[in-house]
């Protein structure tokens, strides 16, 4: 290759990388500007930066290299090479695109609240679907790239053409996949859970951490987590405290001796559910739920704002009522009555008359009146 071949490449290549990179250039220092602002122009700009800033100098590309004396089909080859990325720098464009539409959502309905129902409900929605959405998009536009190549589309024409064994034989392999993607759409439109519900799953207490598009993360009790599939929602039982209210009820059981107080019980449960920040104020009730032959069972019912307030208002009101008891009411806790007698005591006298079976029958009550005597003539 002499010069003036090297100056017909060079030339339009170089302008396009030159200019190119300029404006790559320019692109990110706007995008890093924009950073930490919260406009909506500002968030916009943060979502088209990187992609658009990748994509100009691709786009500047494909006429410099038309602009050389290359020939197909290695000016062909590169111009798909530059398609491609083109199709990708766009798909990228749209993933980010919903992402940001995704948290905009997320950030105006937030959770940290009271009554955070309704944003559980937004969130769960959002999640789920921002999800599903940013898969169909890769899974669109891989597809796009993949048919630029002739062998792919020839696959896929053969495929076609055996669309009944191939299409059978790829249903039952992507069937866990499909499984999952309906499950997760049945569950952002149906809302069996939702972003911090309480449930119980597997006999373990947790909280909805994160649904994503294959599975839910529970979060339980003692910071583990159960990594669950989302079909499993779909096909078994479960339990959620939280799926029209967090208002919930929690009893505290007491094994107590027939002699124990229920009144005074029963006002002593009033003054600690008053004086605790825990209780909502809806239900303060003691009942006798159970009897035995050696104690009686006190149910202590209470009702806190969530679930968390209500185990640890449960915790204080069975804390407080046994000190209340021990200190005020001892006899009131479970006793264990045995009586000692002497080896004299138990020995019967000599003199005692034998009990035989007329001794032990009915007077003859039960059989009617009885026979009516004559008063004695004098």
């Amino acid at each position: 290759m002499d010069w003036e071949q090297a100056q017909a490449y060079a030339w339009p290549l170089g302008i396009a990388l030159l200019i190119g990179g300029i404006g790559a250039w320019l692109i990110s220092w706007l995008y890093r500007r924009l950073k930490g602002r919260d406009r909506r122009r500002a968030r916009i700009g943060r979502v088209i930066g990187l992609p658009l800033a990748t994509a100009f100098p691709l786009l500047l590309l494909i006429p410099a290299l038309q602009a050389t004396p290359l020939q197909d089909p290695l000016l062909a080859q590169l111009q798909r090479v530059l398609h491609i990325c083109l199709v990708a720098c766009f798909i990228w464009v749209l993933v980010r695109a919903v992402a940001a539409v995704e948290r905009a959502i997320l950030r105006s309905h937030p959770i940290d609240v009271a009554d955070n129902l309704e944003a559980r409900r937004v969130q769960t929605q959002t999640r789920v679907l921002s999800r599903v959405v940013m898969g169909g998009i890769i899974v669109l536009g891989s597809s796009l790239v993949l048919l630029q190549f002739d062998m792919v589309a020839k696959i896929g024409s053969a495929l076609l053409a055996s669309a009944g064994l191939i299409g059978l034989v790829a249903g039952i392999a992507a069937r866990p996949v499909f499984g999952n993607l309906i499950a997760g759409l049945q569950i952002a439109l149906t809302q069996p859970i939702r972003l911090d519900d309480v449930v119980i799953v597997e006999g373990e207490w947790g909280r909805i951490e994160e649904i994503g598009s294959s599975y839910v993360v529970v979060r339980i009790w003692d910071e583990r987590r159960m990594v669950v599939p989302l079909t499993w929602f779909i096909e078994n039982p479960f339990q959620n405290w939280t799926r029209r209210s967090a208002d919930l009820l929690g009893t505290a059981f007491l094994w107590l001796d027939y002699r124990a107080p229920i009144a005074a019980i029963r006002a002593e449960l009033e003054r600690i559910c008053k004086e605790a920040p825990l209780w909502d104020g809806r239900v303060c009730v003691t009942q006798v739920t159970e009897t035995t032959e050696k104690t009686l069972q006190v149910r202590l019912l209470v009702s806190a704002r969530n679930s968390g307030d209500a185990f640890d208002l449960r915790c204080l009101v069975r804390e407080r009522m046994l000190d209340f008891l021990a200190r005020e009411h001892p006899e009131a806790l479970p006793q264990v009555r045995a009586r000692i007698q002497q080896e004299d005591d138990r020995r019967r006298p000599s003199s005692a008359p034998r009990a035989d079976s007329e001794d032990v029958r009915s007077p003859g009550a039960e059989d009617g009146e009885g026979p009516i005597v004559p008063p004695a003539t004098v």
